[in-house]
Order: structure tokens, then C-alpha cells, then sequence
């Protein structure tokens, strides 16, 4: 069977003093011992609350969540970086789902299905929508919990330090390299408050027409103005 690879788990923050503990603590229960928050200049004592969580180790980096990412993925021990958004929980079994898919061997990268929290209609048919596009393209959003092993993340040169889509451009580029992706079906459960905040209907069209633009070729630092515009 070998031995299964070790994990580290990167959550890159931005003032999420509020649901980053149990969050953490959650994390931390089930299972995965290196834990690494690397902070985005956060002022509401982010960082103090994950220091407060054993076997948390935290970073600071500048802000953006490529380079919050890479500099965690830089300072971990695992064998496999998972990539998890601070709003977002892991089911039971993530580790050794994760030890599972690893063992085939041609796997590179994987992802979770996602549920929102609180359960709503919009929300499950938005979640219906997000699992059946990235199951039939094999390429993700950071709501879902990428992980990937690091040979293939190193390869391919981490995240790209572009404002938006740093998630897609990732899958996008693991996806050229030979290997194989992972699909676990028992999903991560993540938070409906965006959705909530911006109208399910106005965020499901942006979403889109952020990603239609973006592979259509608008430059990621133009996406970033634009959605700024129509926010």
C-alpha cells in the first residue's frame, strides 16, 4: 500500500478574525497537523486568533491570494498542499480521502464537490451548477479545496501572481501536464454569505462572465478593474 503522503494545509486570510477559530480548530480535529494561515495584512486579529490554535503556524505575505498561497506553499512540509478558503469546512474524512486518491499513482490534483451553508433552493442548484462544470471540465475555484502534490505544483510554477482566476489558471495549467485529477464527491461545505451579501442571481452571472471573459482572453488586471466597476 506504501506509506501515505503527508499533507500540509494552506489558508491564505483577510480579516477573518470572526470564523477563522473553529474553523481551524475543525480542521485540526480531523486529523491534518500542519496547518499554515498566511495573512494579508488583516487589521481585526486574525492572526491572534489563529495563534491561538494549536499546531497553527502563521505567515504573513503581501496581500493577494496567489502570493499568500505560494508563500505558504513555500514555507510547507507535506508531500500534498491543500488550498483552503478560511469560510470553507472540510468533511470527516479529508484526510483520508485525500491519502486515497493519492494512490494512484497517476493522480497529480484533485477537488471536492461543495454544499453551501445555510441550505437554500438557489443555493443548491448554484452548487449543482459549480459541481457539474468542474467535474466534466477537471478544473476548480478555491471554494472547492484544490490540492495538488508539490513536485506537480513546483512544475508548474505555483499560482500565478495575477489578481483573479489564479485558481482556474492553476487547474488550467496542471491540466496540460500528464496526470490525473481526483474528484471527491463528499464535499467541502462553505459559506453562503457572497452569495447572501450580492444577490444569488447578480453574483451566478458575474461569476460567469468573469470566467466566459477571462477565456476569451481579457488580461486578469483588467478583470480585477472591471469587476471593481460593477461590483
Amino acid at each position: 500500500m506504501g506509506t501515505p503522503p503527508s499533507i500540509s494545509v494552506i489558508i491564505p486570510t483577510l480579516n477573518e478574525a470572526q470564523r477563522l477559530p473553529a474553523m481551524l480548530e475543525w480542521t485540526a480535529a480531523i486529523g491534518f497537523s500542519d496547518i499554515i494561515v498566511v495573512d494579508g495584512g488583516s487589521d481585526d486579529g486574525t492572526l491572534d486568533a489563529a495563534a491561538a490554535v494549536p499546531s497553527v503556524r502563521c505567515l504573513l505575505a503581501p496581500r493577494g491570494r496567489a502570493r499568500q498561497m505560494n508563500a505558504g506553499a513555500a514555507a510547507a512540509a507535506g508531500d500534498v498542499l491543500l488550498f483552503l478558503h478560511a469560510d470553507t469546512r472540510l468533511p470527516m474524512r479529508a484526510q483520508h480521502a485525500i491519502e486515497d486518491a493519492f494512490r494512484e499513482p497517476t493522480v497529480n490534483r484533485g477537488f471536492f464537490a461543495v454544499r453551501f451553508e445555510p441550505p437554500t433552493v438557489v443555493g443548491s442548484v448554484i452548487a449543482f451548477m459549480m459541481n457539474g462544470r468542474s467535474f466534466m471540465t477537471r478544473i476548480a475555484t478555491g471554494d472547492q479545496a484544490l490540492f495538488v502534490r508539490r513536485s506537480a505544483f513546483e512544475r508548474v510554477g505555483g499560482f500565478p501572481d495575477i489578481p483573479l482566476m489564479e485558481d482556474v489558471e492553476l487547474s488550467r495549467r496542471l491540466k496540460r501536464w500528464d496526470g490525473t485529477c481526483a474528484v471527491i464527491s463528499d464535499p467541502v461545505i462553505t459559506s453562503y454569505r457572497r452569495w447572501q451579501q450580492q444577490g444569488a442571481i447578480r453574483t451566478i452571472v458575474l461569476m460567469w462572465t468573469l470566467r466566459m471573459l477571462y477565456w476569451l482572453g481579457m488580461s486578469p488586471q483588467r478583470l480585477v478593474r472591471w469587476y471593481a466597476d460593477v461590483r
